[in-house]
């Protein structure tokens, strides 16, 4: 384990899918929480559906009332980034997928995290490098790109930026095992490993439905059982959201160019019609709550 720091105390910062997901995660694994977003309600609404993952997991038999319980004792939220990181040991950004909203982000935090805090970026495309120079301690700053749910998926994987010490990295892995995670560790790269690969393979099967190779539905169970992938390639961009996809695939267009990763024109075409995937009720899917 890293000298760099023993971690007791976790920031996450943004309450949404993924931010409720890792303080989830957190908490259950034992550390103290402080689950942070800029608004009461987004705060409040984590905070419910954290409780709702743990309440579904005590009627499965996945959870006893006493972990339940642990967990969320764990839990501390606020509307105040400066308190949720005053004492943090790891401070885990987990906001909208915008260079700019997370280099602002990181701006602050650097400001106001104790010293030895290590500051990681659940980006699942943007470049660590560049998110760390907007801080006065890039060494101390790595990816962990986590996967939604979080409760229930098993990989992190962790990126190396040109400047992330090797000590930083050991306290990412260190943190995602003690979550019960397996870790891979990827230099810092366009879409990494996991997104440069899922997109690719993702605009391929849009591109299917574009053109009348087949429906969604047989893409996906093509890819399920001739594959053995735990979920096809468009429901899976329905439950990210068609939005970030979108948003993802330009940006890797921009870095890599190739034709695997130009924006499908049906992608496009759902996004602007409002048809976001699971979140808004239609994308490749109709989705009932």
């Amino acid at each position: 384990m890293s000298d760099i720091v023993q971690v007791k105390f976790v920031a996450v910062l943004g309450a949404g899918t993924m931010g409720r997901g890792i303080a989830l995660v957190a908490a259950r694994a034992g550390y103290r929480v402080a689950l942070q977003d800029v608004a009461q309600q987004a705060v409040d609404a984590g905070l419910e559906g954290i409780r709702a993952t743990l309440g579904d997991g005590v009627e499965r038999g996945k959870v006893t009332v006493q972990e339940r319980d642990a967990a969320l004792e764990n839990i501390a939220t606020t509307t105040n980034m400066a308190e949720a990181v005053e004492t943090a040991d790891l401070v885990i950004e987990a906001v909208f997928e915008s260079m700019e909203v997370k280099k602002a982000l990181f701006r602050q935090v650097d400001e106001v995290a104790p010293p030895a805090a290590v500051l990681a970026t659940n980006t699942s495309s943007l470049s660590v490098t560049e998110i760390a120079a907007s801080t006065r301690r890039g060494e101390q700053v790595v990816g962990m790109h986590f996967f939604n749910p979080v409760h229930v998926m098993q990989l992190v994987e962790v990126v190396k930026g040109e400047r992330t010490a090797a000590s930083a990295v050991d306290v990412a892995r260190h943190v995602a095992e003690a979550m019960g995670k397996q870790t891979i560790v990827v230099r810092d790269s366009p879409g990494f490993a996991t997104s440069r690969l899922g997109i690719a393979l993702g605009n391929e099967a849009m591109r299917m439905v574009e053109s009348g190779v087949a429906a969604p539905e047989d893409i996906d169970l093509a890819m399920e059982l001739g594959y053995r992938h735990p979920m096809g390639p468009l429901r899976l961009s329905d439950l990210v959201g068609l939005d970030v996809r979108l948003a993802i695939t330009e940006h890797l267009y921009r870095e890599l160019g190739g034709e695997q990763f130009r924006p499908p024109q049906i992608l496009r075409r759902m996004v602007r019609a409002g048809k976001l995937g699971k979140k808004a009720g239609e994308g490749f899917y109709k989705w009932k709550e």
